[in-house]
């Protein structure tokens, strides 16, 4: 999916197929963030008020380039988790030991398209975290809207976890997800914010 044009992923997102959806746009954005904050790194490498830090500058820019090509491939595997759970939604319910197969197919889909969004997030985090360092530099507004991208990509990855653990009929599993979701959720959000006045700090 990384491989596609933005024109052609747009135009698919745009369409009434099942994937991509919310799930691959919420990754497509945080790459994006993440794409900016390597920008930023390699605009402020090699200059003389940064000289200290250059070290942990080209840390930075190799950590952001992995960082966003991860992020990016998570385009493609939300998709893979879905489809499964979108099949899963078509079969047959006519009898009882269809049912049975269905809920148990369904229970099992419905996990793993919550697994990728929650390690998305995770994913999330790392790169804010990055940006936030990054909230020093000269390039200042981009580290902003950066940051505000990995918020909404963040928000954006939650829903797609509490969408599947409201179905959930392990209610364990779904707990434990959804409290994993918050934490980070919190976290993320926090933090984002954070950064964010710096930059209105600076900026204005």
């Amino acid at each position: 999916m990384t491989q596609q044009s933005m024109d052609t992923f747009l135009k698919t997102l745009s369409s009434s197929a099942p994937v991509p959806g919310g799930g691959g746009a919420s990754a497509y954005v945080a790459a994006v963030g993440m794409s900016l904050g390597s920008m930023v790194a390699n605009l402020t490498t090699g200059k003389k008020k940064y000289a200290e830090y250059q070290e942990e500058i080209e840390q930075i820019i190799e950590k952001a380039g992995k960082l966003t090509d991860e992020l990016a491939d998570y385009m493609q595997k939300d998709a893979v988790a879905f489809e499964p759970l979108s099949k899963a939604y078509g079969l047959p319910k006519d009898t009882e030991e269809e049912k049975a197969h269905r809920e148990e197919v369904l229970e099992k889909c419905l996990v793993a398209a919550s697994e990728t969004p929650l390690e998305l997030m995770e994913k999330i985090l790392e790169s804010m975290k990055i940006l936030e360092r990054l909230s020093v530099t000269l390039a200042i507004s981009d580290v902003g809207v950066g940051i505000q991208m990995a918020k909404a990509a963040l928000n954006g990855a939650s829903l797609n976890v509490f969408i599947n653990t409201k179905l959930m009929k392990n209610m364990v599993v779904a707990d434990d997800m959804n409290m994993r979701a918050d934490e980070m959720l919190v976290q993320g959000n926090e933090l984002a914010d954070s950064i964010y006045e710096t930059v209105m700090d600076k900026v204005r």
